[in-house]
């Protein structure tokens, strides 16, 4: 990676060798992410950094800004404040990292951007998700329904012959004056037919993900 001037966009390959280096690099207290390189870019850029654990996968994308300069163990590098936009992958890869999330559907949040069109106010809207599991998703758009909304959507599945044809209720939504990525959060009403068929389209997800196989246009 090349150092770049002030507020300028620099990139960042970040290769952990296993699990145990994400609790080295990264610190939940203020949400900052250490990264080796030398020299380190200028304070203030944006930084995207491309993160894989282990000698293959899961492959993530993070973005941030540069906000100091540091070493750790001797090496020389800056720390990335993580953007709140990419709290669901910190998420996800705490649980991969500690173990224990990935075998709960539940609380799995996985962030890929999958073709979304939806029922808005004015009509069909298209958009993309945020991140997805079998008990709802997070779309993006900077005019979310009113929560408790009844909605429909139509989601796309690479390798699926046909979109899913999905039904849910708005649960909570994130306006730009929140400092977060607008959107809203829907909680899936599914019949067990629908259920069985997001399931297994999301651990085929999960599977690409964590191998590092998801092609680069899923990964946010």
């Amino acid at each position: 990676m090349v150092a770049g001037r002030k507020g300028a966009l620099v990139r960042i390959d970040l290769r952990l060798a296993n699990e145990s280096e994400w609790l080295k690099v990264f610190d939940p207290r203020d949400g900052t992410l250490f990264a080796a390189v030398a020299p380190p870019p200028a304070l203030g850029s944006t930084a995207r950094i491309d993160l894989i654990i282990g000698r293959e996968g899961p492959r993530v994308i993070l973005h941030g800004q540069v906000i100091a300069h540091r070493a750790l163990d001797g090496a020389a590098g800056c720390a990335v404040a993580i953007g709140p936009g990419d709290r669901e992958k910190i998420n996800y890869i705490n649980g991969f990292v500690r173990g224990g999330l990935l075998n709960l559907r539940e609380k799995r949040r996985l962030p890929v951007r999958l073709e979304v069109t939806y029922g808005g106010l004015a009509g069909p809207c298209k958009t993309e998700t945020r991140d997805i599991n079998e008990e709802g998703v997070f779309i993006l758009t900077e005019s979310p329904l009113p929560e408790e909304s009844e909605v429909h959507l139509f989601l796309t599945i690479p390798g699926m012959p046909a979109p899913l044809s999905l039904a849910g209720t708005v649960q909570h939504t994130v306006v730009p004056d929140d400092e977060d990525i607008p959107g809203m959060g829907i909680m899936f009403k599914l019949d067990d037919a629908q259920r069985a068929a997001l399931v297994k389209a999301v651990d085929d997800l999960e599977r690409g993900f964590l191998s590092g196989q998801l092609p680069e246009a899923l990964l946010q």
